[in-house]
């Protein structure tokens, strides 16, 4: 069997070294090459590719400072910017919020595990990615099955986009710019977060909001 070509995308340094140091120390699995940001990773892949020296797995971070996101730059690859077959990517982030989770999962990431997981864990989920499979981290399996079973009225992928949009500070004009919807839209939707939430304003809508994890806190 060949090894797994993964591709280490993180904007730090010290964690690209760690986790290559970790993935090295696995059998059957090997560190192709790494890129600080979204857009460097679109490039690597691309560049890759055309030596025919595809990857097999990228392990994705979520935030990389002033570059390309995670979720945007999964997007990109998903949609065969850097080469086809575009290769399954693992999101290995420290953040778990709602809103994280169901961003990367609609970019089309194969699986979404947390930082600090035990390295078996992450092992398993390279591999699992790999053969095609989905891998989450057990906390992510949990919050995605209490979406499910919860009886309470879950919030859309759409009013959690908003809310993050409000808990930045943007008014109803510029969220419905951001969004490509009209202003009564907007207002609509936040009607029904407020009442999701048990709230009656969007300062309690995004403290309640972010105490539960739904969306990441500022």
């Amino acid at each position: 069997m060949s090894e797994i070509r993964v591709l280490l995308v993180d904007d730090h340094p010290v964690v690209r070294a760690g986790l290559r140091a970790m993935l090295s120390d696995f059998e059957g699995i090997a560190v192709a090459a790494e890129a600080a940001d979204g857009g460097a990773a679109l490039a690597e892949l691309s560049r890759l590719h055309t030596l025919g020296e595809p990857v097999d797995v990228v392990l994705m971070d979520l935030q990389m400072g002033t570059g390309m996101d995670g979720v945007t730059a999964t997007g990109r690859i998903k949609a065969g910017e850097a080469g086809q077959p575009a290769p399954p990517v693992l999101i290995l982030t420290t953040y778990d919020s709602d809103a994280d989770i169901l961003a990367a999962v609609e970019a089309g990431a194969s699986g979404y595990m947390l930082k600090d997981a035990p390295p078996e864990q992450i092992r398993q989920a390279v591999l699992s990615a790999a053969a095609g499979q989905t891998a989450l981290a057990p906390e992510v399996a949990a919050r995605l099955m209490g979406r499910i079973r919860n009886p309470d009225p879950v919030l859309s992928a759409r009013e959690i986009q908003l809310l993050e949009l409000l808990a930045t500070g943007l008014g109803n004009r510029a969220i419905a710019k951001q969004l490509f919807i009209s202003e009564a839209t907007v207002k609509t939707h936040l009607v029904h977060i407020y009442a999701k939430l048990g709230v009656d304003n969007r300062t309690a809508a995004i403290s309640v909001a972010a105490q539960r994890r739904i969306i990441r806190r500022f």
